[in-house]
């Protein structure tokens, strides 16, 4: 199997280093949907990132669905909690760190326009988005000096640490880590991990 995407991109990341903690064979194709453009196309015609493309040929896209594909084929515990009341607090720290994440694309792309084309109010709703998810994830990490459900990284664990670190790659001025002292050093913590150290941002 073959992972397509920049590992600078949250959603490609959390995809890859999932893959590995699940024990899950790939290999990483770094393709950019901006500058590697036909190539990606040439693979998948949509030009999504993450693609992953099967020993089949078969092609599967969005970072949810190959994770959640990869759980049924994987030999290993799943990075998810089976508990009821755990699961529904994981799907709620997730859904909030890929609410970071797609906020802090979203002020990825409203940068790119011109400074004299860019909408300041759209922005400043979009940055307090962000801030809203941060403050959810600083007060639910309080406390926790290791991982969030067990003694190993989970799927919370990943989506959190990956969407924190593109935060800071792409548009630090948003997000000033000494604001969320916990996050950061959660973060931190977890990039020291041989699976995320083996699949860094850059």
């Amino acid at each position: 199997m073959e992972l397509i995407g920049m590992l600078d991109s949250p959603y490609v990341r959390r995809t890859a280093i999932s893959l590995r903690l699940l024990g899950v064979p790939f290999t990483h194709r770094s393709l950019s949907v901006f500058s590697d453009f036909d190539e990606f196309q040439s693979i998948n015609p949509q030009v999504k990132a993450p693609t992953l493309v099967l020993d089949n040929g078969a092609l599967l896209v969005d970072s949810n669905l190959i994770i959640d594909w990869a759980e049924t084929i994987s030999e290993r515990p799943s990075l998810m909690p089976g508990e009821s009341a755990a699961r529904l607090r994981a799907l709620r720290l997730i859904g909030t760190a890929l609410t970071a994440s797609e906020k802090s694309v979203q002020i990825v792309y409203e940068h790119k326009r011109e400074a004299d084309k860019r909408d300041a109010a759209w922005l400043q709703r979009v940055k307090g988005q962000l801030h809203a998810a941060y403050g959810v994830l600083e007060r639910e990490i309080d406390g926790v000096d290791g991982w969030l459900f067990g003694n190993s990284p989970g799927q919370a664990d990943v989506s959190i640490a990956v969407a924190w670190g593109f935060t800071q790659l792409v548009t630090p001025e948003a997000v000033d880590p000494a604001s969320y002292p916990r996050l950061a050093a959660f973060a931190m913590r977890a990039e020291q991990h041989p699976d995320f150290m083996a699949l860094p941002q850059i």
